[in-house]
């Protein structure tokens, strides 16, 4: 068995060797200089390209810019953005330097930025003028803070009381940036991705994992240097960063980035550009299938969650289906657009990955059946290298034969063919996000007004499921309960993880030993269907 361990990461080590992200992306300075790669479309103003070598020169103006102002290999630094042409310059500067490229989820209060910056000991952010205040006010200990001066193409002011550094200054930057030798075991970025506990957990990535991401993507999808990508989904997350960002990137590709998912703008831009694929979420498609396609739109597939016959039909686009972590870096499981297999179906095992679906005992599902799933690759090149200063989830996320638990539950069918069934963990999934169930009970729990606290999802016809909180209040709690704690979580959690209702019980069902019994909870709550 060791000797298989060895060989497997030998061979893995061995697709990434000698390569790194900036690697990657000299390879297409060098070749095609003149392709275009980036195409922003925002919401309001006119249309900006950068070409691959344009990319370069700003990506080499900032991360001279950034090590002038004291960044150097291995400092982190916060990019909270949404979707806009600076996100992606500073992440591949930042790729350029060593620096490691914390992405975060915009949607985040003060709370989530005081914890993020933290965690990683953040020395530097770059943001936009809508967040400036609260990074500011969130991460005292900065050596500095840089500001766009837009809104995702919105010109706006960043207000006067906060101190900060103009990012156009590190666009005209003059010098270069400090070479370094290529290195695919340098930290590379951190996402924060919810768990079971109260607090996200920091997924380290090494760019091993962003060359693998990058390769195994691009082959996921069949891509070509003709392709172009429609990018609605936020950059901060693994999907549009590794799927769209890299796999694109791999082939020499392009990309069309928009700031968010806006029904009413999607065709005019995928039809502008020829946009030939987009990595989506149901709740995209579900939207979009409300609204009549034009019949001249140039699409060959949408990859998401689930084989998706209904918008094959209406549109005439091919869906191939995928199950990935940000802890995974690409699709551990994956379909394919010839083989798409039955509807829903999310595909079968990924090439450079093992699987296990198992019963509770350990014992191996058989098909028919349903269990929970592990999944084993290399560390720090098929899967992430660690729960950055996180030992205790490290230790818990890995056994001994370098399994990993996921925490999902998927089923197979008499064929083989996979489906994704439910989260095992007590996660919520509210639109594209994960939420833990945890996280909202203990800002709950820390007002002082209940003496009991469930939060359970709630099925919705479009986002999956809402956090909605059961609740068994002390003597003296305030009157209107729901609206003061609804009130609480706005000022303390994003606005995903805001629970819609509150429900108060005068105790709580429970089960085995006094565990409060969350099915009965959930069964008390009807499908919110419009």
């Amino acid at each position: 068995m060791n000797n298989l361990k060895q060989s497997i990461e030998h061979s893995h080590h061995g697709l990434v060797e000698g390569r790194d992200v900036p690697w990657l992306l000299n390879q297409w300075v060098e070749r095609t200089p003149d392709k275009t790669f980036l195409i922003w479309e925002p919401f309001d103003g006119k249309t900006q390209t950068w070409t691959y070598a344009e990319l370069a020169r700003d990506v080499d103006a900032v991360a001279a810019g950034l090590h002038q102002r004291g960044i150097v290999f291995g400092d982190f630094v916060l990019i909270h953005l949404d979707n806009c042409p600076e996100f992606v310059i500073t992440w591949f500067a930042c790729a350029k330097l060593g620096a490691v490229a914390v992405a975060t989820n915009t949607r985040s209060v003060a709370r989530d930025m005081r914890y993020f910056a933290d965690h990683v000991s953040a020395v530097a952010a770059i943001t936009q003028p809508a967040y400036a205040e609260m990074v500011h006010e969130s991460a005292p200990g900065l050596k500095f803070l840089s500001v766009t001066d837009n809104d995702s193409g919105v010109p706006t002011q960043t207000p006067e009381t906060v101190p900060y550094t103009a990012f156009a200054n590190f666009l005209s930057a003059q010098g270069t940036p400090p070479t370094r030798p290529t290195d695919p075991w340098a930290n590379l970025g951190i996402q924060f991705t919810s768990g079971t506990t109260s607090r996200p957990k920091a997924v380290l990535w090494t760019h091993a994992n962003g060359i693998w991401g990058a390769l195994r993507n691009a082959a996921h999808m069949h891509l070509g240097s003709n392709d172009i990508t429609h990018t609605v989904l936020p950059l901060f997350h693994t999907n549009a960063q590794a799927y769209s960002m890299l796999g694109s990137l791999w082939v020499g590709g392009t990309m069309v980035v928009q700031p968010k998912f806006s029904a009413s703008r999607f065709w005019e831009v995928a039809r502008k550009h020829r946009c030939t694929w987009a990595s989506m979420v149901l709740f995209c498609i579900k939207v979009l299938l409300t609204r009549n396609p034009p019949s001249d739109h140039h699409f060959r597939f949408w990859g998401c969650s689930g084989h998706h016959p209904p918008a094959e039909a209406a549109y005439g686009i091919k869906t191939m289906a995928w199950w990935g972590m940000t802890e995974t870096i690409t699709h551990g499981i994956v379909s394919d657009i010839y083989q798409p297999g039955p509807p829903l179906c999310i595909g079968r095992v990924a090439q450079g990955y093992d699987i296990e679906i198992r019963h509770r005992d350990g014992t191996p599902i058989k098909p028919g059946e349903q269990g929970l799933l592990y999944i084993r690759g290399v560390r720090g090149v098929s899967l992430f290298k660690e729960y950055f200063r996180n030992p205790e989830a490290n230790a818990k996320a890995f056994d001994d034969d370098g399994w990993f638990e996921t925490g999902d539950v998927i089923r197979m069918d008499e064929n083989g063919n996979l489906f994704f069934s439910d989260r095992d963990k007590d996660m919520l999934r509210v639109g594209s996000e994960n939420v833990a169930a945890s996280e909202i009970e203990s800002v709950i729990l820390a007002t002082g007004w209940v003496q009991d606290c469930a939060v359970v999802g709630q099925k919705h016809y479009l986002l999956d499921e809402v956090p909605v909180a059961f609740v068994v209040a002390k003597p003296d709690a305030p009157d209107r309960l729901g609206e003061h704690i609804a009130e609480v979580c706005r000022e303390k959690l994003a606005d995903f993880k805001v629970v819609r209702d509150v429900l108060t019980l005068d105790e709580m069902p429970r089960g085995t030993l006094d565990k409060i019994n969350k099915n009965e909870l959930r069964s008390r709550l009807t499908v919110i269907e419009a």
